[in-house]
C-alpha cells in the first residue's frame, strides 16, 4: 500500500521485546512510535457488537470466565485481537499521520495475514520467543493485575501462558507460510543483539 510506505511494522508474541526495540528505533532515527497496546481502549470504544463481536463478548464476561473457566484453546480462538478485530482502526490511525517522519508500529495485534497486504516490502518483522525465553520471561515478570483479580490466579496464569505459547506457534506457522521475516528471540540474545537484527532486517 503506497500510503503506508513510511511505516515499519514489528509484530510478535507477548513479551518478545516489541516495545523495547520500537522505542529504540524511534529514538535513534527520529521516528514516530505507535504502540497498538496503547490504543486498545480507544479502539474498543469505536467498535460495535456487529463490527467486533468477539471483543464485545469478551467485555461482557467476568474475570473468571475470561481467564479461569475457559480452556487456553478457547481463549486463543476467541480472543478479539487475535481474530483481527480492530486492525482496520490501526490502519486508519496510521493513514492520518504525516509521511514524515517514518512510523514504527508495534504490538501483538499485528497479525501477519493482515499486515502483509498493507506493508511495504522489507518493512515488517515478527519477534518470536523460544520456549526457553518465554519461561524465563514468565518467571522474571510480575503477575498481571487482571490475573490477580480472578478467583484462581495460578490457574489463570497457566491458562494465559499456554494461550500465548499457542499464539506464538500460530505466528511462526503463518509467517513461514506467507514468506515474512521473523526473529527468534532466545535467552542468549541481548537487547543490542535483537536491535541489530531488526535494523538489519529493515535494511537500516
Amino acid at each position: 500500500m503506497r500510503d503506508l510506505r513510511h511505516v515499519y511494522w514489528i509484530g510478535g508474541a507477548p513479551g518478545a521485546g516489541k516495545s523495547t526495540i520500537s522505542r529504540r528505533l524511534a529514538a535513534q532515527y527520529g521516528w514516530h512510535h505507535y504502540a497498538t497496546d496503547d490504543t486498545m481502549r480507544a479502539h474498543a470504544a469505536r467498535t460495535t457488537p456487529a463490527s467486533a463481536p468477539y471483543l464485545h463478548a469478551f467485555l461482557a464476561m467476568d474475570m473468571d470466565e475470561r481467564w479461569v473457566r475457559r480452556s487456553p484453546d478457547v481463549m486463543l480462538e476467541t480472543f478479539h485481537w487475535f481474530r483481527g478485530e480492530g486492525f482496520g482502526l490501526i490502519v486508519e490511525d496510521l493513514l492520518r499521520l504525516p509521511p514524515e517522519p517514518h512510523v514504527v508500529v508495534e504490538g501483538l495485534r499485528l497479525l501477519p495475514h493482515l499486515v502483509k497486504p498493507v506493508a511495504a516490502s522489507g518493512q515488517a518483522v515478527w519477534l518470536l520467543p523460544t520456549a526457553e525465553f518465554r519461561a524465563a520471561a514468565i518467571e522474571g515478570r510480575s503477575t498481571p493485575s487482571f490475573v490477580c483479580r480472578t478467583s484462581d490466579p495460578e490457574r489463570a496464569a497457566r491458562n494465559l501462558a499456554e494461550r500465548d505459547r499457542m499464539f506464538t506457534d500460530r505466528l511462526r506457522d503463518e509467517t513461514e507460510r506467507l514468506g515474512l521475516r521473523t526473529v527468534e528471540v532466545d535467552t542468549g540474545m541481548t537487547e543490542d543483539d535483537l536491535f541489530r537484527q531488526v535494523t538489519a532486517d529493515f535494511g537500516l
